[in-house]
């Protein structure tokens, strides 16, 4: 069995999918993900062979997304749009299907990775699982810096770079908001603001507006009120 994941900020491309994929006994679908931060945080505690990746999504492209997975599955790339074809193709992906996709290109993109795949079954490679990993370095000052994912206590956008507060200190960091966030794909980790990411180990308190850590008052912003209220509920 050929397990799935679907990866698009669109309900009808979701539904599309699931259509061909049930209709095909060697496929299995193992997830839904609408946002790519929620698909990494899947590919960290689950394996799949199938990745139907979107390009066009909020907050983090399908592209920028797949740069950061170190061992990343088979990818079919799902867009409207016929330029990023190259890109993709340098990152490794399998195939390229072109909304709206038809069943005959979907299928014969999954045949290519349904060799692959029957190959490998015959010719298996044994490889360690890597651990995951706790910590992260961020460059400040000129020099390496290595934060635990344990100490950290909120991360805020500033300027054009990133505060990321610890205990008793903070590391001003050059990189970006959407760099770090992909880094803190755990599920102690959660962007309430364009400008926050904060660490619910220390959450205080919180209300329809504000989360307290300690003494600072950090707002929500009402794109992710929903998702932050659902963990809470």
């Amino acid at each position: 069995m050929i397990s799935c994941l679907i990866v698009d900020d669109e309900p009808l491309a979701h539904k599309v999918l699931e259509n061909y994929i049930a209709q095909l006994d060697t496929l299995q679908l193992v997830g839904n993900a609408y946002r790519a931060a929620e698909a990494i945080g899947f590919l960290q505690k689950n394996t799949v062979d199938i990745l139907f990746l979107d390009i066009e999504m909020p907050e983090l492209t399908g592209l920028e997304m797949l740069k950061t997975l170190q061992n990343p599955p088979n990818v079919l790339l799902t867009t409207a749009y016929s330029e990023f074809a190259l890109d993709g193709y340098e990152l490794g992906v399998v195939d390229y299907l072109l909304k709206p996709i038809r069943f005959d290109r979907f299928l014969k993109a999954v045949q290519r990775i349904s060799v692959v795949k029957n190959l490998a079954a015959k010719n298996p490679i044994a490889k360690k699982a890597e651990p995951q990993s706790d910590y992260f370095f961020a460059k400040a000052n000129g020099a390496q810096h290595r934060i635990n994912f344990a100490d950290i206590r909120y991360v805020e956008a500033f300027g054009n770079f990133v505060k990321i507060h610890l205990a008793d200190k903070f590391i001003l960091t050059a990189e970006t908001m959407i760099t770090i966030q992909t880094k803190l794909i755990t599920a102690n980790f959660v962007r309430i603001h364009k400008s926050f990411i904060v660490n619910i180990d220390n959450i205080d308190s919180l209300d329809s507006s504000l989360v307290f850590i300690g003494k600072n008052r950090l707002p929500i912003g009402a794109s992710y009120k929903a998702n932050l209220m659902k963990l809470f509920k």
